[in-house]
């Protein structure tokens, strides 16, 4: 079981997202209509779809993968999935899916997905004290939540919130809601409380840096480099890239680097030694330093508790 970890101040709303802009919440892509959503709005979507893409957005959202294997992108954490997956994202937390096993015709089902805002509940709770279980929860949101042994539970409750409306939805929501709170058999993913990007050019930017650092995890990259690609000094991307993510350039960098090794270690039978290279570290005694810094464990560790724990998602 993991501990709590303290909620961060919530940033001030800004404008919508760019994925909120494109698409406006269109009924086509899975949204429900504004006449039947409330503060509760359910989404069903297959894969591929232009929903499936590195984003944030101010609302809370609950993910159950029903079919395919893939990449979890969520926050700085990078890790596999597949049917069964449950994940809590907290608000502003950049994340993504994506699927490698998709046939040629593509999967009408791939995500359940339950959208909720922070203020009612945080209000509520003032007042009503069985809430304060839920805000203990939602506080571990802000890294991402995946919860174990629970994707049938999971899935029941989803189809009795999306048959429902009104207040019995709301309360059945709150039964979802007080099982996910009882859950002790979960993991905190992003090491950092990522808190997005502010405006739409700035989500731009950040949006191509942190794709450039997951897609090419394993070349060398300088943050001088990219600085001077986007026009700025170095002190100023510094300022600017930790105010998106929560982390220095350094550290983010290490901390994907890490976690593409975590997949490695995982998903693969590679020697330590050549995950350690081929996730963009220099040298091994470097790899394993900042593996135990960031894991708390070393990699052959981790490697020994994933094939205790996740030896059926090979």
């Amino acid at each position: 079981m993991n501990s709590a970890h303290p909620r961060q101040a919530a940033a001030p709303r800004q404008r919508r997202p760019e994925l909120e802009q494109d698409f406006n919440r269109s009924p086509a892509l899975g949204y429900e209509a504004p006449d039947q959503a409330g503060l509760v709005r359910c989404l069903m979507h297959g894969y591929p779809t232009p929903l499936a893409r590195w984003h944030f957005h101010d609302e809370y959202e609950l993910h159950l993968i029903t079919a395919t294997k893939g990449k979890a992108f969520i926050g700085d954490w990078i890790g596999p999935f597949q049917p069964g997956h449950l994940v809590l994202c907290g608000p502003r937390l950049p994340h993504n899916w994506v699927s490698f096993d998709v046939p040629p015709q593509g999967v009408e089902e791939r995500d359940l997905v339950i959208q909720f805002m922070h203020e009612p509940f945080e209000r509520a709770a003032q007042d009503i004290p069985e809430l304060r279980e839920v805000m203990q929860l939602l506080a571990r949101a802000g890294h991402g939540i995946e919860f174990f042994g629970m994707s049938q539970v999971a899935r029941a409750h989803w189809d009795k919130v999306k048959a429902a409306r009104g207040l019995r939805r709301f309360g059945l929501f709150c039964e979802f809601l007080a099982d996910l709170a009882q859950c002790n058999d979960y993991r905190l993913l992003s090491t950092v409380q990522m808190q997005g990007a502010e405006g739409d050019a700035q989500v731009d930017q950040i949006n191509g840096v942190v794709n450039r650092i997951i897609d090419n995890v394993g070349e060398p990259i300088s943050m001088s480099d990219v600085a001077r690609e986007l026009g700025m000094s170095e002190s100023r991307f510094s300022r600017f890239f930790r105010r998106s993510t929560g982390n220095s350039f350094t550290d983010f960098v290490n901390h994907v680097r890490i976690n593409s090794a975590c997949h490695l270690l995982m998903q693969t039978d590679h020697l330590v030694t050549d995950i350690c290279y081929q996730v963009g570290f220099n040298n091994v005694a470097n790899f394993n330093r900042r593996f135990l810094e960031i894991k708390g464990m070393t990699p052959t560790e981790f490697r020994r508790q994933a094939e205790s724990r996740f030896a059926g998602s090979r």
